[in-house]
């Protein structure tokens, strides 16, 4: 095993670089007013890390598979000497831990999702001085020493909110509100973008529920609220947008704009119910995109700290089987399965080749 240290110095330049001068700014797209992170270059094949928190949906058991299909391409192969996932629950010690065991092992890189975005300076620092670089993606951290690939988590929330607030004409009297995991970056900046439209209509009542982002869960908390509040002039679900759905069908409530998610089974319901309303999530292949920040960071190449990678998003009205949606896949499969500027979209076999498991 070869350990090669960075040099602890890192040329950050603020607000007002040339971002053409950063590693293939079509893929690594800075969001507004970031800084640029760039380290000593390191001598690979590379011994990369993903460490996952939670695993109980279809949207991170796709982010796995999506960072081993990444890893398996012969491309990225040559890169990599030994790609390790793990999943270490919903804990953020635990994550901490692993990473902190990765770091010892004289791992070069290391991906995550963040379990909270608070607690990471401390295992910041240890990477630093070890010469590990850290790139969370996802549900990011509340820090500007590393990069971090995400998409506008506001702007996506704001996106769902907005289109079904035209599709009301601007008015509504109640709408319910399909939140996340509690307790991370994405959940409260996807929430934070809905309420920044919602919060300016008039009169408006906002009912919230925690859905976890899972389906099952969403649908589970939908019929509740369902039957304690009556009936919804919209719905704006963050993930799990099928259980939302499928807990309105059997309530009996009648159809209205929708903004949901980009799962293979929620874009089958919208056409098939004839749901308006647009779909837009966080692609799972955004876990490829980490791993390919971190070989570049690896080599020497400036990125932006902060990444802001396009929202995949289909209105109801430009719905269409076959090209963004799937109706012989599982409804469970994520459409976003790939970022066309970044690297060839994974076909569906890549995709479902892979094993979800920890490697």
């Amino acid at each position: 095993m070869k350990t090669l240290l960075m040099s602890s110095a890192i040329a950050i330049a603020w607000a007002g670089i040339a971002f053409a001068d950063t590693y293939r700014p079509e893929c690594f797209a800075p969001a507004p007013g970031t800084s640029s992170i760039q380290y000593d270059a390191k001598e690979g094949p590379y011994k990369l890390a993903f460490v996952n928190g939670f695993a109980g949906n279809d949207w991170r058991i796709q982010a796995i598979q999506s960072a081993k299909a990444w890893a398996a391409r012969s491309e990225n192969a040559a890169k990599i000497d030994e790609f390790t996932v793990v999943s270490v629950g919903n804990d953020s010690a635990a994550q901490i831990a692993a990473i902190d065991n990765f770091i010892a092992a004289g791992y070069d890189a290391i991906t995550f999702i963040a379990v909270n975005p608070t607690a990471f300076e401390p295992v910041i620092r240890r990477a630093e001085r070890a010469g590990t670089v850290l790139v969370p993606f996802d549900n990011v951290l509340d820090t500007d020493k590393v990069v971090q690939i995400n998409e506008s988590q506001m702007a996506l929330g704001a996106l769902k909110a907005q289109t079904v607030m035209d599709a009301l004409g601007g008015e509504a009297d109640k709408i319910l509100m399909v939140n996340g995991l509690p307790g991370n970056a994405t959940d409260r900046d996807r929430r934070l973008g809905m309420m920044s439209v919602l919060e300016d209509v008039e009169g408006l009542e906002i009912v919230e529920v925690v859905g976890n982002w899972d389906t099952g869960t969403s649908q589970k908390v939908v019929a509740d609220a369902l039957a304690t509040h009556g009936e919804f002039d919209a719905v704006v679900s963050q993930h799990g947008s099928a259980g939302s759905i499928n807990a309105m069908q059997a309530a009996g409530h009648p159809i209205v704009p929708m903004g949901v998610d980009g799962e293979n089974g929620v874009r089958m319901l919208m056409d098939e119910l004839d749901i308006p309303g647009v779909s837009a999530s966080q692609a799972p292949a955004m876990s490829a995109v980490a791993l390919q920040a971190a070989v570049a960071l690896l080599e020497g190449n400036a990125l932006p700290q902060t990444v802001f990678l396009p929202i995949p998003s289909v209105t109801a009205d430009d719905l269409e089987p076959g090209t963004n949606y799937f109706p012989d896949l599982p409804k469970s499969f994520n459409t976003g399965t790939g970022f066309v500027d970044c690297f060839a979209p994974f076909t569906p076999e890549e995709l479902l080749g892979q094993s979800p498991d920890n490697t």
